[in-house]
């Protein structure tokens, strides 16, 4: 793997601080709109892990920018993605957050009935009204692809490439193809999930899981067992780079301390480093010698994140009931810790002190690549000015 540095978003020549986003971009309802419109819904977003939906008729319900989706396992065991609104008038099908019908989804308003592919099955008085279209007034499919072991869906009526938005953030990251496939992500099995309630811009969390300028002063524990985030380069700031264990260091555990086994296809030098990819716009994925770690965001409000993280190890360690407490611990203080300053952070955003915005540090200026998408995505022209 090659080492090169990702490319800053400064031009050269420029100083070493850059800017970033004004701070409305952070607290503006309307831009949050344009977010949802442009980018959540626009783009592939990690709905759910396909092995909670394990059976033929469970479900899982997800906010995606400003629509509800649904997604279930349908008779034949395919991933099956519909937005969560009944034809007929318009009411919320699935009101559960997850859950498992036999063979069909009920409207509980007048009982419109949909079988597993979405397909309009069984109303009040349907026979009566043979012009029915039962496939037209199906329910309304949104696009899946299963990726790592998750459901991945896409609101847009026309998917951009999930090998390039999505598995090609994986290959720029770490600049091989095959690289992640050697964590075999898609065969782990759930150790632990804990839900965080960010009260936080989604844009916070991204710009600070990006970047390790603040480790040394926030992230005592991942310090210890990864020496070099103290000096303020996160790996993502280098293409295929891995922060690697301190010497003493057995396992990415909170103190350090022997973690598992590494897992069966993870390369000779994949061992004893920390991967952190970030799947724009709402994804984290961490990969570690014996396990994986991910983290789905969902962007409720402009100053509201909840965030759904997975510890993934083989199937083996989580069916032995082996202790997962200090492997998990360790990324939940960091969680934490990385949540509590994004909370920090959040009400400075409308203050007249940031009406302009902030700097990037050099060993941030990654962080104005992602700005820039955003404004692209947003039908800007790459500097931030105001959001047409």
């Amino acid at each position: 793997m090659t080492t090169t540095p990702v490319s800053p978003a400064h031009r050269p020549g420029s100083p070493s601080l850059v800017p970033t986003l004004p701070g409305r971009y952070y607290t503006d309802p309307e831009i949050f709109r344009q977010e949802q419109q442009h980018v959540l819904e626009a783009m592939w977003f990690c709905a759910v892990r396909s092995a909670d939906l394990d059976r033929p008729g469970a479900f899982r319900t997800v906010q995606v920018g400003r629509e509800n989706v649904v997604v279930t396992r349908n008779r034949k065991g395919a991933l099956r993605a519909f937005l969560n609104i009944c034809r007929h008038r318009g009411a919320r099908i699935c009101l559960e957050e997850s859950g498992e019908v036999r063979r069909s989804l009920q409207c509980p308003y007048h009982a419109w009935t949909y079988d597993l592919d979405g397909r309009l099955i069984a109303a009040p008085n349907l026979t009566s009204m043979p012009d029915v279209d039962r496939t037209a007034y199906g329910l309304v499919e949104v696009a899946l692809r299963e990726w790592l072991g998750y459901a991945w869906v896409c609101l847009a009526d026309e998917p951009p490439s999930f090998e390039e938005t999505v598995r090609g953030a994986a290959v720029e990251r770490l600049g091989d193809p095959a690289a992640i496939d050697h964590y075999g992500t898609e065969d782990l099995a759930l150790g632990r999930r804990i839900t965080y309630d960010v009260k936080a811009n989604w844009k916070l969390l991204v710009e600070n899981f990006m970047e390790c300028y603040h480790c040394a002063t926030i992230h005592p524990e991942l310090t210890e067992v990864l020496p070099e985030f103290a000096e303020g380069y996160a790996a993502q700031y280098y293409v295929g780079h891995g922060a690697e264990f301190g010497a003493d260091v057995q396992g990415f555990t909170v103190d350090g301390s022997e973690g598992f086994g590494r897992l069966p296809d993870v390369a000779e030098d994949q061992d004893r480093r920390y991967y952190a990819i970030t799947v724009k716009p709402t994804v984290f994925v961490n990969l570690v010698p014996d396990h994986v770690i991910l983290h789905r965001m969902v962007p409720l409000a402009e100053d509201r994140t909840v965030v759904e993280c997975d510890w993934l190890y083989a199937p083996e360690v989580v069916a032995s009931g082996a202790d997962l407490s200090k492997s998990v611990e360790l990324f939940h203080r960091v969680n934490a810790q990385d949540f509590e300053a994004c909370e920090r952070t959040q009400p400075a955003m409308s203050s007249r002190a940031y009406r302009a915005g902030g700097v990037l540090v050099p060993t941030e200026h990654h962080i104005g690549i992602f700005h820039e998408w955003l404004l692209q995505r947003l039908g800007g022209d790459g500097h931030a000015g105001p959001v047409p």
